[in-house]
Parts: C-alpha cells; structure tokens; sequence
C-alpha cells in the first residue's frame, strides 16, 4: 500500500511538471530549456548600467534586473540558473533582442511606441528630460545658441530626432555627428570636435560627476523630451513581461526602490565615488506610485 502511495506520488509530480514544462512559452520556455538567462547591459550609462573599477557591470537598472533574475529563478524553480552578461551599445539593443541573443536589457531605454513595434518594455522604473551638454564657458544656453555648430547624439538613440525636430522648428542649421557610445559623445564635446551633446540629462549629469573637473560642463537648455526607461524585453511575450512587472511592482509596494534609487542617486557609486546627488523627480514617485508602461 505505501509503495502504491509513494508510486503515485511519483507520477503525479511527473505529470505536474510535465504540465509545468508544457505550460512554459517564450523567454521562460528559453531560459528554462538552456538553464541560462542573458541580460544585455551598457558600459557607460551612469548611474544604470556601466562597468565598475573591476570592469563588472553595476548600477540603479542592474539592480532592478538582479531581482528580476531571482524571481524567473523561483518561478521556474531553478535557483542555479546561470546570468549570462552580454555588453549592448544603443546600436544593438534591439537588434540583439529580436534575435534572441539577449533576453533582457538593462541599461537605460527609453520606452517609445516606435520601437514597440519590435521589442517590449516592463513597467517604467525612471523618468529622464532630453537637454544639452555643453562647455560651462561656451555661451550656449539655448537651441538658437547652437547655430552653425556641430551637436553629437549617441547613434541608436532617440535624442537624435528631438534636436532635428527643433533644429527645423527654431530654424537652426546644425551639423549633426555621432558618438558610438555615450562616452565617445562626450568625448567629442571635451575635444572640441562638438560643442553640445543633447541626451537624457541624467546620463548628462552622471558623464560630468565622473569627470575629472565638473565644473568645467554645464547641462543647458529647455527640456526638448520627456522619456520614461523600462527593461526591454522581447515583443508578444506576457508572461515573461508579468514576472518583471510583478517584481518591480513588489519593489514599489514595499517601499525598496527608495533604498535602491538613493544607493545610486545620493550616495558615492563606484568607481570614483563621486554622488550624482539628484533626489527622485515628481515624475518618477508617480511611475512608481501607478506603474505603466504607456511609451511615448
């Protein structure tokens, strides 16, 4: 009777998780089949996700995805699922994330209903304004100020647009370049080869804070955008979007995301421990207090 008991125990948790298995669709199904989970990650949005003195990839977004992680992991029951990193740069992004190469991104993306046409996005965990970048002692304080002068966006990114779409309406002419990266950006305003670099101020603000004299960079201007960042993720797959929704959704409710917003936001952050030293916008506490991923 006990061998018949036990027996059918054993069948039953067999069929459950073949049920289970059978149940699993898209990145779930992916990650549990491989027992690998892939996070895309940048190497040079400060305070999101870039690479510390020991070139490991932190930040406010890695975070966010760690804890993600730990709830595909107990989801899936399968708490020795291995986090693969792979380093994306705004260019390929969303390639690597239609193609299946990475199957979340972590960085700092802006959620826009052109690009959810290819990938999709968790519920928002930040709220940026689109502005400028210059010398503190170039003069530029407006769009018009930019007349005839070279203005470098990151390729791959939205700021790109929003310049030209002001550059027509301000009747400016501006000579539009490129950085790979934002590092290369803002490279090109320290050297003089550009004399703004229009991008989401708070990546603006972590470039300048990592700087070895701040003071010489000013971020100027009227806000030409603002965007709100979720986790990329891939297109038409719900239930690997309500996992991430879900965490981040316990991270609000239980008051976390304040401890892990002042971490990276008014506390020294490696490697150079300088503090960005910006308290969350009214913007944010109302993504946070009613979460959406609405894009824009």
């Amino acid at each position: 009777m006990q061998k018949s008991l036990i027996l059918s125990a054993l069948v039953a948790s067999a069929f459950a998780g073949a049920v289970q298995a059978e149940e699993l669709t898209g990145t779930l199904k992916k990650v549990s089949d491989s027992g690998i989970i892939t996070i895309g990650y940048r190497e040079s949005s400060i305070p999101f996700s870039y690479l510390d003195a020991n070139q490991k990839p932190v930040g406010y977004a890695m975070d966010l995805c760690s804890k993600v992680v730990d709830a595909v992991k107990k989801k899936l029951n399968k708490p020795s699922l291995i986090t693969k990193m792979v380093p994306v740069t705004s260019q390929t992004r969303i390639p690597l994330m239609v193609n299946g190469t990475i199957d979340m991104e972590c960085g700092s993306t802006t959620n826009s209903k052109e690009r959810q046409k290819q990938v999709a996005f968790s519920d928002h965990y930040y709220v940026t304004a689109v502005r400028m970048l210059v010398k503190a002692n170039s003069g530029i304080k407006s769009l018009d100020d930019l007349n005839g002068k070279a203005v470098v966006t990151t390729t791959g990114t939205t700021s790109d647009r929003y310049i030209k779409q002001n550059e027509q309406g301000k009747q400016i002419d501006v000579k539009n370049v490129y950085g790979k990266d934002h590092s290369e950006s803002f490279l090109m305003v320290e050297t003089g080869r550009a004399s703004a670099f229009v991008m989401d101020d708070i990546l603006l603000a972590g470039l300048i804070a990592n700087y070895t004299n701040p003071k010489e960079f000013a971020i100027v201007g009227p806000a030409l955008s603002v965007e709100p960042y979720g986790i990329m993720l891939r297109k038409d797959d719900p239930a690997f979007k309500k996992v991430a929704d879900e965490t981040l959704a316990g991270i609000y409710k239980s008051g976390e995301i304040n401890k892990i917003y002042d971490k990276w936001f008014m506390q020294p952050i490696p490697p150079k421990n300088i503090t960005i030293n910006l308290p969350m916008s009214e913007k944010l506490k109302e993504a946070i207090k009613s979460p959406n991923d609405v894009g824009i």
